[in-house]
């Protein structure tokens, strides 16, 4: 594939998204979720694998730093510290490294923000497990036909289908920055 193909590839996939109303509707749902959390005093979780995880903590470190305005930080945490999840791994298995620290750390009324580009991670599915059980409120980013997630999912986020998880990740990080960008217009300047 060629670099322009690449490229026309990506923009096609995101046409495809921007064209379904229902897309474009959840993006909105999630926002208001989480601007109704952050502004109720609780906090949104994050969690992915590979890319999903990079993707995970860049959605914190914008809600904690700054995406656009100079605000005050906003509470959100990703699950990507190597210490917890290698201790967890090795104590209990690598399917427990998320859904433990949601044992240990979500509070009703959360939101765990779970991306799988699959929708079949099993440590993503546990932790939504672990979030349902808590009470909180979860958002799924999912690819494919969104696998187990997609339907345990209050609010599920599907890119389009297409043959390799580059695409999915294309089109969940820009998901992030909207969702960002509308949680920072939904709390405000502080």
């Amino acid at each position: 594939m060629t670099i322009s193909e690449n490229l026309n590839e990506a923009l096609s996939t995101l046409q495809a998204f921007i064209s379904h109303e229902k897309n474009l509707k959840a993006v909105e749902d999630a926002g208001a979720m989480m601007v109704e959390a952050v502004k109720s005093g609780h906090k949104i979780i994050s969690c992915g694998n590979g890319g999903s995880m990079c993707d995970a903590m860049h959605f914190a470190q914008e809600m904690t730093g700054r995406f656009k305005n100079y605000r005050e930080a906003l509470p959100a945490i990703s699950i990507s510290d190597p210490a917890h999840i290698t201790c967890v791994a090795n104590d209990y298995g690598y399917a427990h490294v998320f859904e433990k620290y949601i044992d240990a750390l979500g509070s009703p009324d959360d939101v765990l923000l779970a991306i799988s580009t699959s929708g079949n991670s099993e440590n993503i599915v546990n932790a939504v497990e672990a979030a349902r059980r808590k009470g909180m409120g979860v958002v799924g980013l999912t690819g494919k036909e969104g696998g187990k997630l997609g339907p345990m999912c209050d609010i599920e986020i599907r890119a389009p289908h297409t043959h390799f998880a580059d695409r999915a990740q294309e089109i969940h990080i820009k998901v992030i920055h909207c969702l960002i960008d509308y949680i920072e217009q939904g709390v405000g300047e502080k």
